[in-house]
């Protein structure tokens, strides 16, 4: 009978008892092995070095077969990069965490689906990657580099074959506007003889949606954090968990309240198109973007309405490249739900996100 070998993910950070960054070769020696593997018997592992002999600076490969990869760097010999690979060899068995869920066991296998359901979306290729993890689907890694524009599309259950643990690289990935802020929104109420609201993110707190909103039809305790993967600073908010979403479905738009100051952090509008996962959840606020004045005499500074297609929206936010786009499947969650063009894109400006459909209509306008 082997013991388990159970280890947590903690992207760009480490895996286990190991830390990126912090743990060095020296530490990674059989005795130390030998303590803090207590629990798994220490003939299960097999140990190999890899090296360059003739470079005094070379990087250093640690291979604990059958499932870990250890690579230091050359020059302080800090780990820089963890492999952990043959998720289903029982020789030892493998448990794999991430926060309090249960990806991988001898009981759960990881697929494509579950990565997504933990992780949320990222962006396109062969593998699923993320700042500071990413999951292969390839045992020896012979597909790596090639970033195919779109993974096969039924692909789902596609078995995880390897997880690779790095230190987060600002300059080698996609730049984020999830940790950019914006003012808020003014909500226009009929009759139009009705003063505007302005809600101001950081600002606004829960007692005054209600004052000025109404009680939500409901409070939804349960926050979808897996975005935050994605955030520059890589820290999660210190309210984590804490936090509630007011759900004001008549208004189609929802508030995200912090739970320790209780004031909005995040606003998220919806458009309500036919053939999205949420329509008909929510009645479709018509909003507006509304941009910079030309000049101080201008009293009707340019505006893209929640009708116009988003290669217009796109280019009125940012008149240069397009940003890189995030793949969002909402039917993940829903087995039973089936939809011809389910995924939608999530493509992130300052302080704005959209979701995209494939017939180019923005679904959701996400202000942080």
């Amino acid at each position: 009978m082997y013991s388990t070998l159970d280890v947590d993910i903690r992207p760009g950070t480490g895996l286990g008892l190991f830390e990126l960054g912090g743990t060095t070769s020296y530490h990674v020696s059989k005795p130390e092995l030998r303590t803090e593997f207590d629990h798994v018997r220490f003939q299960e592992l097999h140990c190999d070095v890899k090296y360059d002999a003739d470079s005094p600076i070379t990087p250093i490969v640690l291979h604990i077969r059958p499932h870990l990869d250890l690579l230091f760097s050359g020059y302080h010999q800090r780990l820089h990069t963890i492999s952990l690979r043959r998720l289903r060899d029982p020789h030892p068995p493998v448990t794999l965490r991430y926060k309090n869920t249960t990806l991988s066991s001898t009981e759960e296998v990881l697929r494509r689906v579950g990565v997504k359901r933990a992780f949320g979306p990222t962006y396109p290729g062969d593998d699923l990657r993320y700042p500071g993890v990413w999951f292969s689907f390839d045992e020896d890694g012979r597909n790596e580099g090639l970033r195919p524009s779109s993974p096969p599309p039924d692909d789902r259950m596609q078995e995880v074959k390897r997880v690779m643990i790095s230190q987060k690289s600002e300059n080698d990935e996609p730049t984020d506007a999830l940790s950019e802020v914006k003012d808020g929104v003014v909500l226009h109420f009929y009759p139009t003889s009705s003063e505007p609201l302005h809600i101001r993110i950081g600002v606004t707190t829960a007692q005054d949606l209600t004052c000025d909103l109404g009680p939500p039809p409901r409070i939804n305790y349960r926050e979808d954090d897996r975005m935050t993967i994605h955030s520059r600073a890589g820290k999660l908010d210190d309210d984590l968990g804490t936090s509630y979403f007011y759900n004001y479905f008549q208004h189609g738009i929802d508030f995200l309240i912090s739970g320790s100051t209780h004031v909005v952090k995040k606003i998220i509008i919806h458009t309500n198109i036919p053939g999205t996962a949420l329509f008909q959840q929510y009645k479709r606020c018509p909003w507006a973007i509304e941009g910079k004045p030309e000049d101080d005499e201008d009293d009707s500074p340019p505006q893209k309405w929640f009708y116009d297609r988003y290669e217009d929206i796109g280019h009125f936010l940012s008149p240069g490249d397009s940003p890189p786009s995030m793949m969002l499947d909402r039917t993940d969650d829903e087995e039973q739900l089936t939809l011809p063009s389910a995924p939608t894109r999530l493509l992130g400006y300052n302080g704005i996100i959209l979701e995209v459909t494939d017939s180019a209509q923005v679904a959701t306008v996400m202000l942080f």
